[in-house]
């Protein structure tokens, strides 16, 4: 089955610029009804949305939100949907990587909490077990949760847990029962701003220096943002509930579901039933 993105209303969480602002894009490029940007930095919102609105029939919105707290994360989410009425697909992409003495804690409430936070809203507002519509709820994890690494263990620890987080609640009958498509993407190095000050961004500065020295030569590279969105279309049309997939090194997207599902089963097999 292909999943069409024409006529449905849109959330993209940190949507105001690098990743999300390429998926908001793309989104109505290929006929979103509604694409709803929230995001913290309001100025660069608003001009995305303003320029945005240029072409598309004032199709995109600007909601501003801290989506480390729940207070905002609640007004934004009733906002958007008291405006648009139906939420077909939520993508989760607000994020940032700092391990930095005065951010971690920060980083978790926005990396991780706010994911949560997002992600059950939108479950009961989709799930057809309560008269909804069902939906995608495409969850932003990052090639940090598959591997591991002792520069950004907070970064790399909370895109962990989205992962397992999305997979366990995606696991049947969850689709069966509610309609809802959870889709989980882990990039690999991508060319946005989340990448720069990267010697700032380490729990203590010798990891900052090694941080800053070792990703800029990292021997995959960078990615381009097109190639990030194409792998996120791809999914989004393609991709199978609770399914995995990697983009990197402007390469198409890669399913990965059954790799690590592979890697889980061996563990449980060896470790947990032994």
């Amino acid at each position: 089955m292909v999943h069409k993105v024409t006529g449905k209303n849109v959330i993209v969480t940190g949507g105001a610029s690098g990743l999300g602002a390429g998926f908001v894009e793309r989104l109505l490029e290929l006929g979103a009804k509604n694409v709803a940007v929230i995001d913290i930095a309001e100025q660069t919102g608003k001009a995305l949305v303003e320029r945005l609105n240029q072409t598309t029939a004032g199709k995109a919105i600007f909601v501003k939100c801290d989506v480390s707290k729940e207070d905002e994360i609640k007004a934004a989410f009733d906002e958007v949907l008291a405006t648009f009425k139906q939420i077909d697909i939520l993508v989760n992409n607000a994020g940032i990587m700092d391990d930095s003495p005065e951010f971690w804690r920060k980083s978790c409430d926005l990396n991780w909490q706010g994911i949560v936070s997002f992600t059950m809203k939108a479950v009961n507002h989709m799930t057809k077990a309560d008269g909804g519509a069902g939906g995608t709820i495409i969850n932003m994890s990052s090639a940090a949760a598959l591997g591991r690494g002792p520069l950004v263990p907070v970064y790399s620890g909370s895109k962990m847990a989205i992962l397992h987080f999305s997979q366990n609640i995606a696991m049947d009958p969850f689709f069966a029962q509610t309609g809802i498509r959870i889709l989980i993407m882990c990039c690999g190095l991508t060319d946005t701003a989340i990448l720069e000050g990267l010697e700032k961004r380490a729990y203590n500065p010798e990891l900052g220096k090694l941080l800053a020295k070792y990703l800029p030569a990292a021997p995959s590279g960078y990615q381009k943002i097109s190639s990030a969105v194409d792998a996120f279309i791809q999914m989004y049309e393609t991709g199978s509930p609770g399914s995995i997939w990697y983009s990197s090194k402007n390469q198409p997207g890669r399913d990965i579901t059954k790799i690590v599902n592979t890697a889980f089963d061996e563990f449980d097999r060896s470790i947990l039933k032994a």
